[in-house]
């Protein structure tokens, strides 16, 4: 159990799945991870925080992607939630747009629809609002030095 807490941070959800995997009976499973919990070693919050700081970072994902990876990494929804309440609307709609500049980098010289299309797609998977996007789009493309008028 610490060699699985020793290679990365886990949920308490992801130590329990890894006890069942090993036929550990599930009143002994509880109380290990209970007493994780209350050393310190296993605590939800400090990893779904951790999580969620490094694919903003790492992958750009927007608060939906982050829901997403949180409850399928085990975290509960409270927690999630709790966690995800700190990310504020314009910290999000700055990250979209980075992420839509540097993708406008690999695409000059194409059509206008062609880049809004990968770009639409590109924030979508990350997880972005359709409302964010489209706006960030707008932007990114006008500001383009290919869409500029002479």
């Amino acid at each position: 159990m610490l060699r699985q807490l020793t290679m990365a941070p886990r949920s308490r959800k992801q130590l329990e799945d890894k006890l069942r995997q090993k036929d550990c009976d599930e009143q002994v499973a509880r109380q290990v991870l209970d007493r994780m919990e209350e050393v310190g070693l296993v605590d939800d919050e400090a990893y779904a925080q951790m999580v969620v700081r490094t694919q903003q970072t790492g992958r750009g994902l927007a608060r939906r992607a982050l829901r997403q990876e949180l409850r399928r990494k085990g975290v509960d929804d409270e927690v999630a939630a709790a966690t995800l309440d700190d990310i504020d609307d314009e910290s999000e709609r700055d990250r979209a747009r980075a992420l839509a500049e540097k993708k406008m980098r690999s695409m000059h010289g194409l059509d206008a629809t062609v880049q809004t299309r990968r770009l639409a797609g590109m924030l979508a998977r990350k997880g972005y609002s359709s409302s964010v996007a489209w706006a960030v789009i707008r932007e990114v493309i006008a500001d383009a030095p290919e869409h500029q008028p002479d």
